[in-house]
């Protein structure tokens, strides 16, 4: 089998209702899929996390010395492409554009052998996986408790039994916001917090004493993911655990993050963090820290299917025991209509699980007439 053709599908899709984070509003949401296919007729999808016109100019260059090359020898493609670019991206879009590729490449392993890739790397630990609803972003509303509230409720009322806010607003208005949640959802359900780097280390630790008290799970990107000082100054003075890696490539940036105990979630992500390859790699890692695996997840069905594939595969948070406290997958719950259409069967979760494929390679179905229906302009 021989790969001979590597193509990179933008799309784009406006949004209803923008929603912000703690540095910019989202009026419309990208992606960027992957598609590499072969001699023998087999399609492989990936995607990427990240700016998605960039992402596909990589792709591209990436996909040129793929042509003619075995999609079977993975570990080789990964470090010959690495070896490559490696004077010039070490970090960044290059290792986004490899991560896409990664996860096609796996995709198109598993339909060539005919397996599910969590077989392919090893066999499932568990067949369903436990969600997190990520959600609860700023809109343009007078009184934002009201409707986090209301959002909070929604997903409670589907089954999570764990959500996450966005932060970073200012510390009383952050504190306004976990409290009215806190007291909607219950103590219960599990809360963790995200701030996208939006704080120093001085508020950072302001926010987190102040609400300590409401039982949050992680304080996610409490400071710039370059400040690593920064991370252990947070994790040292605050009871939370600290949360961070989605913007951090590779195992080897994550050797830093482990050695120094930064953190005691780290999050890489499948379609920026070297895909599935790398990221299993990161995830063995973790497991020898004893730091827990938490990949950020934020894309289409395509990055949701790998993430479930390697949570299938990774190993619980606590070490075997009669209770073991499993692993959980981050489920964007806000619009996405490319997520929303992509897959001819869209992985949803039930009762706050999501069961895993078991079709070959992701297991899922791209319905094609999206990459037309969303592209987007040159």
């Amino acid at each position: 089998m021989k790969i001979t053709d590597v193509r990179a599908h933008v799309l784009e899709a406006q949004l209803a209702q923008p929603f912000a984070y703690s540095r910019m509003w989202y009026a419309k949401r990208m992606s960027m899929i992957v598609e590499i296919t072969t001699d023998e007729g087999l399609v492989g999808w990936g995607e990427c996390y990240g700016p998605a016109r960039i992402n596909a100019a990589v792709v591209k260059e990436l996909g040129s010395f793929l042509i003619g090359q075995d999609p079977v020898r993975g570990e080789f493609l990964w470090h010959e492409l690495y070896a490559r670019y490696r004077d010039h991206g070490q970090k960044g879009v290059v290792i986004q554009g490899l991560s896409g590729i990664d996860i096609a490449l796996w995709d198109l392993r598993g339909k060539y052998f005919g397996q599910p890739i969590h077989r392919l790397m090893g066999g499932p630990v568990r067949d369903k996986i436990k969600a997190y609803a990520t959600g609860l972003y700023r809109r343009d509303r007078p009184d934002h408790t009201v409707y986090l509230c209301e959002e909070a409720l929604e997903s409670r009322a589907l089954g999570f039994q764990a959500m996450k806010l966005k932060v970073g607003f200012g510390v009383d208005d952050d504190v306004k916001a976990v409290r009215a949640v806190r007291e909607a959802i219950g103590p219960d359900i599990g809360l963790m917090i995200d701030a996208n780097h939006a704080y120093d280390a001085v508020e950072a630790i302001r926010l987190g004493r102040r609400i300590e008290k409401y039982d949050i799970g992680w304080f996610e990107e409490p400071v710039p993911p370059e400040d690593l000082d920064g991370h252990l100054a947070v994790k040292s003075a605050l009871s939370i655990p600290i949360a961070t890696g989605e913007c951090e490539f590779t195992r080897i940036g994550f050797r830093s993050l482990l050695e120094r105990r930064a953190a005691d979630y780290i999050q890489p992500d499948l379609c920026a963090a070297g895909g599935l390859s790398e990221c299993k790699k990161i995830a063995d890692m973790a497991l020898a820290f004893g730091v827990r695996f938490a990949p950020h997840v934020w894309g289409t069905g395509i990055a949701v299917a790998a993430a479930v594939q390697l949570l299938s595969v990774a190993a619980d948070w606590t070490p075997p025991s009669l209770n073991p406290v499993e692993p959980m997958l981050e489920f964007d719950r806000t619009e996405h209509p490319v997520r929303s259409a992509l897959l001819a069967a869209p992985i949803a979760p039930v009762n706050g699980y999501v069961t895993v494929p078991t079709g070959p390679g992701l297991g899922i179905e791209v319905n094609r007439e999206v990459l037309t229906r969303f592209r987007a302009d040159a």
